[in-house]
């Protein structure tokens, strides 16, 4: 039987444990053994010496991030036993047999039971990232994991850790090698560069959002801010948009939205790419958009920087405000999870309140269910968007 080694929390801070939030913060621990090192399976129990749970541990603020509420003997079992649900899970959602999207999130950290670890299937190919040293140590057993619910369906497994954390290593192929690298998401062709694009190399997180968009862009004039690889573009173009303007900084970015336009053969609609800071070509370009996609990257990585972030959130939608055609519609988004839908509804707020237009709240927005969030950690309901419109 193993033994892990053990942590005591404070009486006073014990509830959390038994509402089951997933994160022990460092202040809770009252001691633990000797010699836990970052990164070790830690089993949780109260003063009294009740057990409460399993995690791993980590030296920081969250001090462990829990894995299970029941005694563990065998972790390999654990993980298969998640890797099922989570499987089990999107199969209901329709997702692992789809004709038209072989692209999905199969396990989402927390709201999957493994915090610490995201894993992205692309038609053949498991992308994982892990945020944690514990997680890091388990990657063995992950690639187990997903052959044991994907079988002959796994040909590649890739592990984009590296530079999430130190001590992460290099991103490298666990099992196979590389392979085709277009998917299909709601019958729209995209290629995905999960070795050096951003994140796994796609953003799942927005598939339903993309589709709803397309409800709205047929005969629009369309600005995709910080296209990326071109996924709300694509889905515009699609819809029939009379023109879509794609921006993204980064040069790499607008030539894979670049590939996907022209993997979609979109020639009825007329596209043009910049490379340009976002914020710049808002106060330059023209004001005769009327479908407008704000979807930045996360302004706030952390509490500290959340202040900041919210005020960079009223800028951006307040340019955006000020240039839509009168009836346009704009599409704004939130990835910080630092900043709760409650601040970010404030700054869109706060925007229209300056740009001193009628605005009005259509839809409230955030991740497909294949990012589920548990019920026990509200802070796993990082995207949060608004369709808004402008009168």
């Amino acid at each position: 039987m193993t033994q892990f080694p053990k942590i005591y929390i404070r009486r006073n801070k014990i509830d959390p444990v038994k509402r089951f939030h997933p994160w022990i913060f460092s202040g809770a621990i009252k001691s633990q053994e000797e010699g836990i090192k970052e990164g070790d399976t830690v089993e949780v129990y109260n003063e009294t010496g009740e057990y409460l749970a399993l995690g791993h541990y980590n030296a920081n603020n969250i001090a462990v991030k829990l894995l299970a509420y029941e005694k563990v003997t065998d972790i390999e079992s654990l993980f298969l036993n998640k890797f099922q649900q989570a499987y089990d899970l999107r199969t209901r959602l329709g997702l692992t047999q789809c004709a038209h999207t072989n692209c999905y999130r199969l396990i989402n950290a927390e709201g999957d039971g493994l915090p610490g670890l995201i894993v992205d299937w692309y038609n053949g190919t498991a992308v994982i990232q892990v945020h944690s040293l514990g997680m890091y140590h388990q990657k063995e057993t992950i690639v187990h994991c997903l052959q044991g619910v994907y079988g002959d369906r796994l040909l590649a497994v890739y592990d984009k850790s590296a530079g999430v954390m130190p001590k992460m290593g290099q991103n490298q192929y666990l099992l196979g090698e590389k392979s085709d690298n277009t998917v299909l998401e709601n019958g729209h062709s995209f290629l995905i560069d999960w070795e050096t694009g951003q994140k796994t190399g796609f953003f799942i997180d927005q598939r339903d959002n993309r589709a709803l968009l397309s409800k709205y862009a047929h005969n629009k004039r369309v600005l995709n801010t910080f296209a990326y690889s071109g996924g709300f573009s694509v889905y515009a173009g699609a819809a029939g948009a009379l023109r879509v303007d794609s921006v993204d900084s980064s040069a790499s970015a607008i030539d894979l939205s670049k590939e996907n336009i022209a993997l979609n053969d979109q020639k009825d609609t007329a596209h043009s790419f910049y490379t340009e800071d976002v914020f710049e070509f808002l106060t330059h370009c023209a004001a005769d958009y009327n479908l407008i996609i704000l979807d930045p990257p996360a302004f706030a990585k952390n509490i500290s920087a959340r202040h900041s972030a919210v005020m960079a959130y009223k800028r951006i939608n307040y340019q955006a405000i000020k240039k839509i055609e009168a009836g346009g519609m704009i599409f704004t988004f939130s990835c910080s999870q630092v900043v709760n839908i409650d601040l970010f509804r404030g700054a869109v707020m706060a925007a229209a309140i300056e740009a001193r237009r009628p605005v009005r709240i259509l839809a409230q927005l955030g991740q497909g269910p294949d990012h589920p969030a548990s019920i026990y950690h509200p802070e796993g309901h990082y995207l949060k968007g608004l369709v808004l419109s402008v009168d």
